[in-house]
């Protein structure tokens, strides 16, 4: 497998860090840590795949560190806001969440990557082979991920059993698909407004189908929609039937949160989504760090 990394350099800011003075402690300014750009060739997928890479600043204390890795979908868009949050969640005068490396997979073939199954019905249940044709390759990206991917950043960085898969959109149906299809592979698992009209509902039938009512599932699941079309949108009613699917099954060690965002849209949503699902994925860490 072929690396190459570059450095990544940073245009925007998502944050403005204020610095100020407390009389009980020292805080130090927040400095942002460098990432980085791999390019490996992917055999599954025939073709070359850049990747985004984001570790910890090194602690001078421990350098043996390891740590949790956050995949997300997307990369093109999220990686930064994902970036932002966890640096900031992790801070020592912070202490919300352990110190995380996050990985962005930038695309190439959206459509083809994220979805679970061939179609060219778009959320109305018309044809639209313009938009969807080639569609239906969720299963090959995701052996990607985890035969290739995944491989290659525990090989080359200093990481934990303890992954994390987000996605939003296509991206969040990818996350459900992964659950359902591949639960080993993360521990936790991030759907922000996914895409659950694709097929005629497909994933939602396949959530019913897979998860056994009373079997035990030791994962972690957000999953939330926006304000995408009102009240009675696709989004918020087949969110609604996922959060009920899940409810009934009464799944042990299942600890799963669905949120709704009445105020946000599909693309702001992820600014206030990502990071509910942080501190709910870990929101018992500092009892127990």
């Amino acid at each position: 497998m072929k690396l190459i990394i570059y450095p990544f350099q940073w245009l925007t800011s998502l944050f403005l860090v204020v610095a100020f003075q407390a009389h009980s402690q020292n805080i130090q300014a927040y400095t942002s840590t460098s990432s980085e750009v791999l390019t490996i060739h992917s055999k599954l997928l025939n073709e070359d795949r850049k990747v985004y890479v984001h570790c910890p600043k090194a602690d001078s204390a421990d350098r043996n560190n390891h740590f949790p890795v956050i995949y997300v979908m997307d990369g093109d868009n999220h990686f930064e806001l994902l970036v932002q949050y966890v640096d900031y969640l992790s801070r020592p005068d912070v202490l919300a969440m352990p110190k995380t490396i996050v990985i962005g997979i930038p695309n190439t073939k959206r459509t083809r990557d994220l979805t679970p199954t061939n179609s060219i019905l778009n959320y109305e249940g018309k044809p639209d082979s313009s938009s969807y044709t080639g569609s239906g390759g969720n299963g090959k990206f995701l052996q990607f991920i985890e035969n290739e991917l995944i491989p290659m950043i525990d090989k080359n960085y200093k990481t934990t059993p303890y992954k994390i898969f987000a996605g939003h959109s296509f991206g969040g149906l990818s996350a459900l698909n992964c659950l359902l299809t591949h639960p080993d592979l993360f521990d936790a698992y991030i759907a922000v407004s996914p895409s659950l009209w694709w097929d005629r509902e497909y994933m939602l039938k396949m959530t019913d189908e897979k998860l056994k009512s009373g079997s035990a599932l030791d994962k972690i699941f957000f999953y939330s929609d926006g304000n995408e079309g009102g009240p009675n949108s696709f989004f918020h009613k087949h969110l609604l039937k996922l959060d009920a699917t899940i409810a009934k099954k009464k799944l042990k060690e299942f600890n799963y949160l669905y949120k709704h965002y009445p105020t946000e849209t599909h693309m702001t949503e992820p600014l206030v989504a990502y990071y509910d699902a942080l501190r709910f994925i870990f929101e018992d860490w500092e009892k127990h760090r």
